[in-house]
């Protein structure tokens, strides 16, 4: 089963940079939009707006409220979420395929930083 977010929810996500070190993602959607499984490698999180949304994976589910103009890490990870805010959400991930991070695990949602 492909995981990549551009194919599981082609609606919500749009590549708009790739090369061999980076694939950009854009990402939208509006309050009570929901997306299937998807798979993120380890990435950077940009808000461009205010959101909040509920991510689950496997039997653990967590909300997370951010602000717009927040960079985060974001391990990689596998969840399917849903924007239970009354704003829509935009964000870009910058996907890392050269590796990364600090070794530290985080099963949803962005890192602490």
């Amino acid at each position: 089963m492909d995981l990549d977010p551009v194919a599981t929810n082609p609606a919500h996500y749009k590549v708009i940079l790739e090369n061999a070190s980076v694939r950009v993602l854009e990402y939208t959607d509006q309050p009570g939009d929901a997306t299937t499984p998807h798979a993120h490698p380890d990435s950077v999180m940009y808000t461009l707006s205010s959101f909040r949304r509920r991510l689950t994976s496997g039997s653990m589910t967590r909300e997370v409220e951010l602000p717009a103009g927040m960079a985060t890490w974001v391990p990689a990870q596998e969840h399917f979420g849903e924007n239970i805010g009354d704003t829509p959400t935009h964000v870009i991930f910058v996907e890392l395929r050269t590796g990364g991070g600090d070794g530290t695990v985080s099963p949803l949602g962005p890192a602490g930083g």
